[in-house]
């Protein structure tokens, strides 16, 4: 019969992991210990919080992955016991996540060193009311529908709308110092101020504080590597928009326009602040193109201008969408419904998806 060691064990636990953080449970320190008895293995995991929601998987996946050993006699043989890591355990996993030492100031992002593969793409408008916020929720829904791994972050601190949009009710989960788990949405990660406050609740904070809440939005916040993480600007080139583009000088940029003069001066305003901090503007959507009569197919343009291609050629990028003015729209926004999870072969639907496309055939 052959020999089981401890050793052995440990190895195969390395390929288990925990199911919201991405790591080992070995390397996380979750294993407290192993003991082998009369061809039986029993196996002491401590779990981040009581009552975790995904136990039974993370309890499955140890079992798999230590009967799977030569010597053991299948699942039957592997006992699991779970208990919960107590305060000093839960500080060496929070240094581990983040990188440093227990209490340490929150670390660089690994979205801002460039370490990680995600493409960052920052949906940006020069002034508020253009749709923006719609166009990034659903723009993220649809490559998440698209089969990609998507990181939702809304930055636009004041005026927060995505959660609403995307349906989120669920609250982020906080582990221990520096280590946040995001709830999820429309097949999305999604982190908001508007799920650290009531949604009617104004958010009244200076500059330095603004930033500081970014950088846990970007460091502590468990996103993985996600392959893309859209980000939800806020509108203008304040203090924020500033902040933001300090923390991801590796994104890029979809500016969001109507078609009037106007706003799309104002967009230009964006492009000219990408440019000094060295950031790509991938291309331009103009929102609210126009409006299609639901019988004969008219299409009649609301707003003079072509600003959406004139902005585009202005830049020498390409219009990416015109989407049109969709009372439907807004209708599934208020019912925390992106267009592509609405069902149905809706023009919204159709608009977020052929956008979607696009973004995803670009070269990055």
């Amino acid at each position: 019969m052959i020999a089981i060691t401890e050793e052995a064990v440990v190895e195969r636990l390395r390929r288990v992991q925990d199911p919201e953080l991405h790591r080992s449970i070995v390397d996380l320190g979750m294993v407290r210990g192993v003991e082998i008895r009369d061809g039986r293995v029993r196996v002491d995991v401590r779990l981040t919080v009581q009552g975790c929601p995904l136990t039974h998987r993370i309890e499955r996946e140890v079992r798999e992955a230590v009967a799977g050993l030569e010597g053991v006699a299948g699942p039957e043989a592997v006992d699991v016991h779970l208990g919960v890591m107590d305060r000093e355990e839960l500080a060496r996993l929070s240094a581990t996540v983040r990188g440093g030492a227990a209490g340490a100031p929150v670390p660089p992002s690994p979205f801002a060193t460039g370490a990680l593969a995600t493409r960052i793409l920052i949906v940006a408008s020069g002034k508020g009311g253009v749709g923006k916020s719609t166009v990034a929720a659903n723009l993220g829904a649809a490559l998440a529908a698209r089969g990609r791994s998507v990181g939702l972050l809304d930055a636009d601190i004041y005026g927060f709308s995505v959660p609403r949009i995307v349906g989120l009710r669920e609250v982020p989960r906080v582990i221990t110092d520096g280590v946040i788990i995001p709830p999820e949405a429309a097949g999305m990660k999604v982190m908001s101020m508007g799920s650290l406050v009531e949604e009617r609740q104004p958010v009244i904070w200076r500059g330095p504080m603004l930033s500081k809440l970014l950088a846990q939005f970007l460091g502590e916040v468990q996103w993985g590597e996600p392959d893309y993480l859209v980000v939800d600007a806020p509108p203008g080139t304040g203090d924020v928009a500033i902040s933001l583009q300090g923390q991801l000088p590796k994104g890029a940029i979809l500016l969001v326009t109507t078609p009037q003069e106007l706003a799309t001066s104002v967009a230009a305003r964006v492009s000219a602040m990408a440019a000094r901090t060295g950031q790509r503007v991938l291309g331009v959507v103009e929102n609210m193109a126009y409006l299609q009569c639901p019988h004969c197919g008219e299409r009649t343009r609301v707003f003079a201008g072509e600003g959406g291609a004139v902005l585009a050629r202005e830049l020498g990028v390409p219009v990416l969408a015109r989407l049109p003015i969709l009372p439907e729209l807004a209708e599934m926004a208020d019912a925390g419904r992106p267009a592509v999870l609405a069902g149905g072969d809706s023009e919204a639907a159709r608009a977020f998806d052929s956008l979607a496309a696009a973004v995803d055939a670009l070269e990055w």
